[in-house]
């Protein structure tokens, strides 16, 4: 249930509906949800705050503990974004913090808080690969 609210998030599903209903159904699964689950749903919780604000989520009580699970999740970031980090902070000169996580608990890869900048590396992990041609594709 997790994963299909968080694919049609992903997708930006603009039919709330669905999200009410995975949500409520995912409400009734609450003692059954791993943490990976309690993390997507943390996200599905935020997009549906962002596209319907006045949206009473089914959720909503419990997005501490899933704001909880999503923080947990370790950050790993790759090569290019230590480098990319590197070059802009050394031959740029630009001051930025290295994965800054938001309020709201979302990892930024490099931002500078104060003028609401950021940058994301979209690294090989932001890429499949198409099983007929072994070609990397975008992946968002």
């Amino acid at each position: 249930v997790a994963n299909m609210a968080w694919a049609f998030a992903c997708v930006g599903w603009d039919r709330r509906q669905i999200f009410l209903e995975l949500g409520a159904v995912a409400l009734e699964r609450l003692l059954h949800l791993n943490q990976a689950e309690k993390s997507q749903l943390y996200l599905v919780a935020l997009y549906v705050q962002i596209e319907w604000p006045d949206q009473n989520f089914p959720l909503s009580s419990h997005l501490e503990s899933f704001k909880a699970a999503y923080a947990q999740d370790e950050l790993r970031p790759s090569n290019l974004q230590c480098e990319v980090s590197a070059m802009l902070g050394q031959d740029l000169d630009w001051k930025h913090t290295f994965e800054y996580r938001t309020a709201e608990g979302i990892s930024l890869d490099l931002a500078e808080p104060d003028s609401k900048r950021a940058i994301e590396v979209d690294g090989p992990a932001h890429y499949l690969t198409e099983i007929s041609s072994g070609d990397y594709v975008v992946n968002g």
